[in-house]
């Protein structure tokens, strides 16, 4: 039950924005790329970034494929939404297992652990790079 004072009329989503399935694609490259630069140093890590990097690549292109053909292939009773900006998707509600949070907070609980792997694999790695050319030298 909701305890609202004042009656909102928010558009409510039940999808993404697609900015949002982006900046989630990014973020997955920028962890691929730093885990090739700042890892690559011998000939037996690299069969194990080709893995990793391979399964990205498939976790990026299945749902995008599968995103494309829904969008072809669509029900003629389904409706078809224009192309709505990030910021009114942002202030809108967004559905989530029959509860609605804020679209500005859907997006931060999507992105933030993605952030969160990404640049951390980029700190460590550069700490990496640091001890390892201090104990070579």
């Amino acid at each position: 039950m909701k305890h609202d004072l004042v009656a909102s009329n928010h558009p409510v989503y039940d999808q993404l924005h697609p900015k949002i399935y982006a900046a989630a694609a990014g973020l997955v490259a920028w962890f691929a790329l730093m885990a090739w630069v700042l890892f690559d140093r011998s000939s037996d890590v690299s069969l194990s970034l080709g893995f990793v990097t391979l399964l990205f690549v498939v976790a990026i292109l299945l749902p995008w494929t599968l995103s494309r053909v829904w969008r072809r292939y669509r029900m003629p009773h389904e409706p078809h939404l224009g192309p709505i900006s990030l910021r009114d998707w942002e202030a809108g509600e967004f559905k989530v297992w029959g509860a609605e949070l804020h679209g500005s907070h859907a997006a931060i609980d999507v992105l933030l652990p993605l952030m969160a792997v990404s640049f951390g694999l980029t700190a460590i790695g550069i700490v990496f790079v640091i001890v390892r050319a201090q104990v070579l030298s």
